[in-house]
């Protein structure tokens, strides 16, 4: 760091002290201080790789926050790009169309972004993440970081040596109504001692046609879409969302679903690696799809504290209608129940919540009544996180969902699948980062690569 790079990160981090300056102060209060800090920043330049769904999402929430150029976009599927391009040029305040790229390589070759955000499928997000950094950006990436074990350690690895401040997007840790729930009552000590948590997902997430095989269109690049992952005889299916149904490109809804919760758990109770972990599933219901990720499927996560359970099924009905995608921390004063819309708190020997929070939803965006696809109550939290993470770039600090902890989180979950994929429970050393004594579970730690595209590796 120069002295000029110096005298800002350090005239930054007086200013936004203020936001962190002591208890008294209101997370909303906090998000206030922070959002004028940011106000005052000189606008950064951005670019995206993965224009679909959740990037253009991620994108347009940095927009309302902050004032930052949007001067790159990336996408093999030139009609989602140009309609992205077309969607930025209208949001972004100097009206500019973003540069095109079809290929991220050319893209980060030009070296002119302080900002990457990473949109793509999970099986992109390593190569992705660490061509960024080595460029000079830092990095907003989706969850999870990686699709294999070795892939996240190389990517905690590039974070720290090019100094780079990387958050990922497991936003429950900027949600406002968990934040508030995290301080009424955990760091309160309503629960008491807590010896037990569950998190769960009832959602419909599979795939389950058969469609036929069929021409590659003109305007999608497959084998760059494809990438390292296996090259499947293109059926329409994994473009646009469904390939988080295909073991090809990421883990399943354990990776999908299961790290939203388990990290949210995580912060709640400041919990780190977990020492064991144990798992069991498969496709039991939906047999007739081409999805191949497990339509049923129990995990428990032992931490040195107590266990934590997941459960998931795409078929049937939630235990708990209210909780169909939540989190369960269970004290011995009581009971907390965490979802992305909702908290409630039940001391114990009561059937009804004593305190509870709903979701913030913020009608300051006219933009967010007509963006298609746009989950309202989780675009305060993403504003949120956007605004964590531009305080972390500019204090050179750890951002809330820093990519150490979103290694934790991806790693727990995929040595979940790795468990039951072998059938048997796995001890973790996360120091040596391998399976203790289990030389099969430790060849599983990293995916191979189509060619002629190159693992990442630890440097």
């Amino acid at each position: 760091m120069d002295r000029r790079q110096f005298l800002t990160a350090t005239s930054a981090a007086a200013g936004f002290s203020l936001a962190f300056s002591g208890e008294s102060l209101s997370p909303a209060r906090r998000q206030q201080l922070i959002a004028q800090e940011i106000a005052d920043q000189k606008p950064k330049r951005v670019g995206l790789i993965g224009c679909g769904w959740y990037g253009k999402c991620d994108l347009f929430r940095l927009i309302q926050v902050a004032p930052v150029e949007v001067v790159s976009l990336c996408d093999p599927d030139k009609r989602q790009l140009e309609k992205a391009a077309d969607l930025v040029s209208q949001r972004q305040e100097s009206h500019q169309r973003p540069r095109l790229y079809g290929d991220y390589r050319q893209m980060l070759k030009e070296k002119d972004l302080d900002i990457v955000l990473i949109g793509t499928p999970d099986h992109w997000h390593a190569l992705t993440m660490i061509a960024a950094v080595e460029a000079g950006a830092d990095v907003y990436c989706q969850k999870p970081i990686s699709v294999d074990v070795r892939e996240g350690q190389a990517m905690l690895a590039a974070a720290r040596k090019h100094n780079r401040v990387v958050q990922v997007g497991t936003q429950r840790r900027s949600t406002p109504h968990l934040v508030e729930a995290r301080e009424k009552i955990v760091k309160a000590g309503l629960l008491g001692k807590v010896g037990y948590a569950e998190v769960c997902c009832y959602y419909p997430m599979r795939a389950n046609g058969n469609p036929p095989v069929q021409p590659v269109p003109d305007f999608l690049d497959y084998e760059m879409w494809t990438g390292p992952a296996p090259l499947r005889p293109y059926d329409g299916l994994p473009h646009k969302r469904w390939w988080r149904t295909f073991t090809e490109y990421g883990n399943g809804i354990m990776g999908d679903m299961c790290i939203h919760m388990l990290d949210m758990i995580r912060w709640q109770l400041d919990l780190g690696w977990p020492k064991r972990i144990s798992s069991s599933g498969g496709i039991y219901v939906q047999k007739g799809g081409k999805s191949n990720i497990a339509d049923t499927q129990a995990a428990t996560f032992e931490f040195d504290q107590f266990p934590l359970v997941w459960q998931h099924r795409t078929w049937g009905n939630p235990p708990d209608p209210e909780y169909p995608w939540a989190g369960f921390i269970y004290g011995e004063k009581g009971t907390l129940k965490l979802s992305v819309h909702r908290w409630d708190f039940i001391p114990t020997g009561r059937k009804e919540p004593t305190e509870s929070g709903t979701a913030v939803v913020v009608d300051k965006y006219p933009e967010d009544r007509t963006e298609k696809d746009l989950e309202l109550h989780a675009a305060e939290a993403n504003r949120a996180h956007q605004r964590d993470f531009l305080r972390a770039i500019a204090t050179r600090g750890k951002p809330v969902a820093d990519i150490e902890q979103g290694h934790i989180s991806t790693a727990s979950c995929i040595l979940a699948n790795i468990s039951m994929e072998l059938g048997r429970t796995l001890t973790w050393d996360p120091v040596k980062h391998e399976v203790v004594g289990d030389a099969e579970a430790n060849k599983l730690l990293r995916k191979p690569y189509r060619q002629p595209w190159v693992h990442p590796e630890v440097v």
